[in-house]
């Protein structure tokens, strides 16, 4: 809950923590500010998902950009849905 909004990074020192324990997928959530962020946490946390709100929100960082940084960084991204 402390990182959550700060858009300084999620917190991997204890998300690490957390999945060198539990077996159940692991999400992040709280602190993200830039694409960076997202590919460190799964990168360095090995978790399964993680999320944002903000930064969605208020355009800083648009989800196909962030998409396309995760792709480049090695860390698999679901495709666009296609239109029916």
């Amino acid at each position: 809950m402390g990182s959550d909004g700060v858009r300084s990074g999620y917190d991997v020192e204890q998300l690490s923590a957390v999945r060198a324990v539990c077996g159940v997928p692991l999400v992040a959530s709280g602190g993200a500010g830039t694409a960076e962020h997202f590919v460190e946490v799964f990168r360095e946390a090995d978790v399964d998902g993680a999320l944002a709100a903000t930064v969605f929100h208020d355009g800083s960082l648009p989800i196909p950009q962030l998409k396309t940084t995760l792709a480049a960084a090695g860390v698999e991204v679901r495709a666009p849905e296609a239109a029916a």
